[in-house]
């Protein structure tokens, strides 16, 4: 999926005359962080991926060459003095994945190998001991293999590790984890049971979720567990 090659085969002109029959959107403006670069940096050109595999371009009435002669044509009228050099993303037969994002990876576009870079680092550390309370995926893994929580057993967990080091009385978690109107809303001791099953799921680690007596429960930092938070927004849960 790395390989890339040179476009050379120029359109026909009969092709470019096709490609040109509609007029040109206006160029988008520089992003607004271009204007933020320091005096001492300054945008040399830019780069244009496009998603788009030789099959759906024909079902188009297109082909790769041809558009990529037609930008070359186009750009050339708006800035004669512009270079421009094309290459095509290769991938195997088969391959996974949206167009556009095999395209930025083939083709070393730098946010799309982080991105790969992230995952490749999330899954590694889903293969180590200890456990890993996914929030943005709703889940935990138990030394690396997934736990079967329940629904409100992994909202207990979470609502736990995300006060961490502050003692979370009975009510407050009945009343946060239950709406008033469901059928089995329990009682303050009732909720006793729930950790207790939270617990046993935990197995080996169950000491991460720690009873204060006749108070609550509490959540400590603890060199076994690793939390996750994903990327973008945190969960509204977490203040």
């Amino acid at each position: 999926m790395s390989n890339i090659a040179l476009l050379e085969r120029p359109a026909t002109a009969a092709q470019t005359r096709t490609a040109r029959s509609s007029q040109p959107e206006a160029a988008a403006p520089l992003s607004a962080g271009a204007a933020d670069l320091p005096a001492v940096r300054s945008p040399r050109g830019f780069a244009l991926y496009v998603g788009l595999d030789e099959i759906k371009a024909a079902e188009a009435g297109v082909s790769l060459p041809l558009l990529v002669d037609a930008l070359r044509r186009t750009l050339a009228e708006l800035a004669p003095g512009a270079e421009t050099h094309a290459t095509v993303a290769l991938a195997p037969h088969g391959s996974g994945g949206r167009d556009l994002d095999v395209v930025r990876l083939a083709l070393q576009e730098p946010g799309a190998i982080a991105r790969t870079k992230a995952a490749a680092e999330e899954d590694t550390v889903e293969e180590e001991t200890g456990v890993t309370v996914d929030i943005s995926r709703k889940r935990v893994l138990i030394d690396g293999e997934s736990a079967a929580f329940t629904y409100k057993e992994f909202e207990l967990l979470q609502y736990l590790v995300l006060r961490e080091g502050r003692t979370i009385e009975r009510s407050e978690l009945v009343s946060a984890l239950w709406q008033a109107q469901d059928d089995e809303t329990p009682g303050e001791r009732t909720i006793d049971v729930h950790v207790r099953r939270l617990r046993a799921k935990l197995g080996r680690y169950e000491d991460i979720v720690r009873t204060v007596r006749g108070i609550g429960y509490r959540f400590d930092r603890h060199a076994d567990v690793v939390i996750r938070y994903g990327h973008g927004t945190p969960s509204p849960d977490r203040f």
